[in-house]
């Protein structure tokens, strides 16, 4: 039995779209005409996708926090005892994503052919990471399947609080920054403007920083809008050139050189390496295979490249914490507990737990990074402010001072 996306036309002449399954496109056809519903398309949900101009699947995006609560669905129906094929269709079902609900009835009919779940996910590589596969295979290899579905959402939810942790706490000084130079642009641009004509008949030369502010107030007015069109087109140009590895990479060099920014990249791709190493050592998955795979999550590409030198020299015999110690870009308590795991047997227990504190570490310096921030932010703009104002007074005090 297969899924079939249809367009009718009901016996009022509204459109209708939807999602049937049955054997065939004629079963499909007799079902919805007793439903009083006369088709006018149809198609598998599979060919559907495999269509190169017309994909629904090909370059789309489904959520994170959807894939999360269908990988947990799946995962609790599993266990009960149902079917696979039965779970994903329940699953498609209950969630109101259309992607995701066609992906998931796409994913059941390559199921009921006889394919592996994995392979059917392999259909799919820009909706499923090769992690998410890799994981999948090995459950499906140790009959422990639930487990690690269970493990996979798991990851999943903490991948995305952590996400929205870290954009959260950059929305205030984002907000603070955009309000500080919008005020200075209209102080700028309208205030001074107002204010310099008053000296325009003033027989003394005007202070230094009087004339500085008004000929910024003068070029933003004629010239500002230059100054916006450059800014984009500078941020067109920058996102091009990182289109090539190799100015990506040497981008993401500098980005590991700046002291705070290095931090917090580093923290991330650390925590993010170590939960997704964790979870396929958890899963079954071999050492070197699972480090191969973990280097794919990897965001900043010369960490990606060390874990991947680094995968080399473990497939040569050496440890994996001295391998990975020999970068100097991973932190030391990753190593200390990655080196713990390996001598304790427990690797995917240690890798759990150097995750868990990479991914505070990183939470508690946004906290402290934002909080600092703030202020200093609040500060800068009452600097501006404050130096406007005393521009604009400076040639009055110096005309009292000329009238005594």
């Amino acid at each position: 039995m297969g899924a079939f996306e249809y367009t009718a036309l009901d016996q009022g002449g509204r459109t209708k779209k939807g999602v049937a399954m049955g054997e065939s496109p004629r079963e499909v056809r007799l079902t919805l005409k007793k439903q009083g519903l006369s088709l006018l398309t149809i198609q598998e949900v599979r060919e559907k996708n495999q269509q190169k101009n017309i994909g629904v699947f090909r370059g789309g995006h489904v959520g994170l926090a959807d894939l999360t609560l269908a990988t947990r669905q799946l995962a609790t129906l599993v266990r009960a005892g149902l079917p696979l094929a039965e779970a994903l269709e329940a699953v498609s079902r209950q969630t109101s994503q259309k992607r995701l609900r066609l992906l998931m009835l796409a994913v059941r009919t390559q199921v009921l052919e006889g394919q592996s779940f994995s392979s059917a996910l392999a259909s799919y590589p820009h909706l499923f990471s090769d992690l998410y596969r890799e994981t999948v295979a090995s459950g499906e290899q140790t009959g422990k399947l639930e487990n690690v579905l269970e493990r996979l959402a798991d990851y999943l939810e903490n991948s995305r609080k952590l996400k929205q942790k870290v954009g959260l706490s950059m929305i205030y000084p984002m907000v603070v920054l955009v309000f500080a130079l919008g005020v200075t642009v209209a102080l700028l641009t309208y205030v001074v403007p107002e204010v310099s004509k008053v000296f325009a008949d003033f027989d003394h030369d005007l202070p230094a920083l009087t004339r500085a502010l008004i000929s910024l107030s003068q070029f933003i007015r004629h010239y500002g809008w230059l100054v916006g069109v450059g800014m984009v087109l500078l941020w067109i140009g920058f996102n091009m050139m990182l289109r090539n590895k190799v100015a990506r990479f040497r981008f993401h060099q500098i980005l590991l050189w700046l002291p705070l920014v290095r931090t917090l990249v580093r923290g991330m791709d650390a925590a993010r390496f170590a939960r997704t190493f964790g979870i396929l050592a958890a899963s079954g998955v071999p050492a070197l295979e699972g480090m191969e795979i973990s280097a794919r999550v990897l965001v900043n590409l010369p960490m990606k490249r060390a874990v991947e030198r680094a995968a080399v020299k473990v497939r040569e015999g050496g440890s994996i914490h001295l391998a990975l110690s020999e970068t100097n870009l991973f932190p030391p308590m990753l190593i200390h507990l990655v080196a713990s795991g390996e001598t304790s047997g427990n690797l995917a227990g240690m890798l759990d737990r150097a995750a868990e504190a990479q991914e505070q570490e990183v939470e508690t310096f946004v906290a402290t990074l934002t909080g600092l921030m703030e202020p200093l932010l609040i500060l800068m703009m009452g600097g501006v402010v404050v130096t406007i104002v005393i521009a604009i007074l400076l040639p009055v005090f110096e005309l009292n001072t000329l009238i005594k």
